[in-house]
């Protein structure tokens, strides 16, 4: 067995089919590692054309090789003033004649034509002295070829997108990994899952080929990939509607309807009005022209969920979290400290669902082993993103002052951390409210030595990390933000997962000739090697993006029905009291929070809500902040709870039904619904205090 301060210990290598291998892996890391490139060469340029301003002042200028003007330096004045004379007095009979011309004012006009010309010699000479250096000619060409990159780039983007989508979608699919309300058990679960993607993607094909009709001059190829995409899912689909798993349950026929998958029930909706209310046969497949246009933040989405699954391959969490165990901290305190720590990471990644799919596993994993029961871990999992989507520098918050000229980000971010204190201090009240164990900490002196020795581990991870940051923000010339952390974050996990393959092999050897001397037990396997655990977390990452993107298709088309069908329309605009006014907000808000993915539901409420929400005197400031705090109660509520779905899917139903298991006899309702009710409770609480204190406030003041 491997030593107990291995911390490697669990780290076996993933056997791989090979068509699996090649059918997972590569497809998906060769569009993965693209964006990566193609978001890098976009730094790069920008900072070779600041480079190149700095070393030649008129860089610009030098970017390409001028041509020769055309135009005569040494032009004769009186010459040329005479022959235009004549030009005049032999056009004097012509219909359109002006009168006599002004010899002054030709020989003026030339004159200044002249000046120009000389000044066009001058800067020609100066480019054709200039591009002849093999300095300037180098760099030249070094950042015109990152340029082309840089151009290549944008216009993939879209393809991209599309390709992660179909390519991650068609996994899920053959895996019977979507989400869905309940995961498929029974023949007939698989059956009803299978056959509502069949109607969905044959109908979405049949919506792609109309609107290849009539999109006269669009972007062929992208309407083409998304029409063989979709028939691709559907044969997928007929696959598995034939084919069933040998390992099914028996299981009640009427549940059969949760085992659909979430997009297809937002698809029929959708669906059956494009097709059947407004005969718009091409409407489901031109709403998803609203992702193409935000193809970067989506794509950037697949690239934070491999990060994820990257850290899930590596010992980097259970070397952070051994930092904590010589404090012999109570499960609940191990809680709290990862709750309020997964803030911060959410609002880089951009909202919390996408937070849960990338570090939910690692979070969980590493809870249990801290001693949390079931019931809590699945909670603190599910709202570990919860809170940082009021933080700087969260993407939803920059979507949201860009499509509303009422608030800026300093007002959002600088409210949002009274938000996120608030929520903060909610938790941490509500799991002292409710543990199970008696406060515990050991003292400095007996945990501080044992935590400076398992620091020292985890320094060559911060040195590499801090060097891949520092490439980024000296040598590229791009800062740690928002936009960049999709493409820097990806390669910095790469470098780490490098390291920690060679650093576990390093001590397996080293075990290996301890045992060889007596002096330990051979360990039982040697742990994967960096080839295999970049192929894991790569297939883990192609079936969760695809099951998450494909839902996020559904959300939007769904969208443009909400918008198209005035159905947001119902809400009235004249609610009389602000206390109404705030309520029924709140309501309609969460309720969208059920339905809809962040930025979907953002683009949503721009459009309809807020402009009510602004007529009934509701301070901007205010009413968005509700809207975040709502969305997010909004994920974590029945009958969806899709941050709830979304821990299902990378803690696995098997951890969730030992979780039921472990508390079906216990008396209290609490225990045995913690899991749901804790984060409602502190997130529904966090709702109210921030829809109505600055009512009261304002009441009373």
């Amino acid at each position: 067995m491997p030593s107990a301060s291995d911390p490697h210990a669990g780290d076996k290598p993933v056997s791989f089919p090979a068509w699996r291998d090649w059918l997972i892996t590569a497809p998906v890391a060769a569009l993965l590692l693209l964006a990566i490139a193609f978001g890098t060469s976009a730094f790069i340029h920008g900072q070779l054309l600041s480079l190149g301003g700095s070393i030649w002042h008129d860089y610009n200028m030098l970017r390409f090789d001028m041509s020769q003007p055309s135009c005569d330096p040494n032009m004769d004045l009186d010459a040329e003033v005479q022959r235009r004379m004549s030009n005049q007095k032999a056009d004097a009979d012509s219909l359109f004649d002006t009168g006599p011309a002004d010899p002054e004012a030709i020989r003026q006009s030339l004159a200044s034509q002249r000046d120009q010309c000389r000044e066009n010699f001058e800067i020609y000479q100066y480019n054709h002295e200039q591009t002849g250096t093999v300095t300037l000619r180098g760099f030249r060409s070094v950042e015109l070829a990152a340029g082309k990159l840089n151009a290549i780039g944008q216009a993939w983007q879209p393809y991209i997108l599309v390709l992660l989508i179909m390519f991650g979608g068609m996994i899920a699919l053959i895996k019977n990994e979507q989400i869905s309300l309940r995961p498929p058990k029974s023949a007939t679960d698989y059956r009803v899952s299978a056959g509502t993607q069949l109607i969905v993607h044959v109908a979405m094909a049949a919506s792609a080929i109309a609107w290849i009709r009539i999109d006269v001059g669009g972007d062929t190829t992208l309407n083409y990939i998304w029409l063989i995409g979709f028939l691709v899912l559907a044969a997928a689909s007929l696959y598995r509607l034939i084919r069933v798993p040998d390992n099914t349950e028996p299981n009640s026929p009427a549940k059969a309807g949760l085992a659909m998958p979430l997009y297809c029930g937002l698809a029929f909706i959708s669906l059956g009005y494009f097709f059947f209310s407004e005969n718009y046969l091409a409407g489901p497949v031109v709403q998803l022209t609203k992702m193409i246009r935000f193809a970067d933040l989506y794509t950037g989405i697949g690239l934070f969920v491999w990060v994820g699954m990257m850290l899930k391959h590596t010992r980097i969490a259970e070397l952070l979290f051994g930092l904590f165990r010589s404090w012999e901290m109570r499960p609940e305190f191990v809680v709290i400290i990862v709750v309020l720590a997964s803030a911060w990471p959410t609002a880089y990644t951009g909202a919390s669902g996408i937070f849960v799919l990338a570090i939910g596993a690692v979070i969980y994993q590493e809870l249990r082993i801290a001693g949390t029961y079931r019931q809590l871990a699945i909670a603190s999992t599910a709202m570990s993103g919860s809170m940082g989507v009021v933080l700087n520098p969260c993407l939803m918050v920059v979507i949201i002052a860009a499509l509303n000229r009422q608030v800026t980000t300093d007002q959002l971010f600088g409210w949002g951390l009274y938000v996120f204190a608030l929520s903060a201090a909610l938790f941490c009240v509500f799991i002292y409210l409710t543990r199970k164990t008696r406060p515990h900490l050991a003292t400095p002196d007996d945990a501080l030595p044992n935590t400076l020795r398992a620091a020292v581990p985890i320094i060559p991870y911060v040195l590499l990390a801090i060097a891949v940051i520092l490439i980024y923000t000296r040598l590229i010339g791009q800062s740690f933000n928002e936009f960049s952390a999709p493409v820097i974050l990806p390669l910095l996990l790469l470098v780490l997962l490098v390291y920690d393959r060679w650093r576990a092999n390093r001590l397996y050897e080293a075990e290996i000739k301890a045992a060889d001397r007596g002096q330990a037990e051979a360990p039982d396997y040697k742990p994967a090697g960096f080839g295999n655990a970049l192929r894991a977390s790569t297939a883990e990452t192609a079936t969760l993006i695809g099951a998450l993107l494909m839902l996020m298709v559904g959300s939007i088309i769904f969208g443009g029905v909400m918008e198209r069908s005035g159905v947001m329309d119902l809400f009235p605009s004249e609610l009389g009291s602000i206390w109404v006014t705030v309520a029924a907000l709140t309501v309609m808000l969460v309720i969208i929070g059920m339905i809809m993915d962040p930025y979907g539901a953002i683009i949503l409420v721009s459009a309809t809500i807020a402009p009510v929400a602004y007529h009934n005197n509701v301070n901007p400031v205010h009413f968005w902040m509700m809207v975040l705090v709502a969305f997010e109660l909004g994920y974590l509520s029945p009958p969806v709870a899709l941050n709830q779905l979304l821990t299902r899917q990378v803690v696995g139903e098997a951890e969730f039904e030992k979780a039921r298991e472990e508390v079906k006899n216990d008396p209290s309702f609490w225990r045995r619904h913690e899991a749901l009710l804790l984060p409602i409770t502190v997130m529904g609480t966090s709702l109210l205090l921030v829809a109505f204190a600055p009512l009261v406030f304002m009441h009373v003041f």
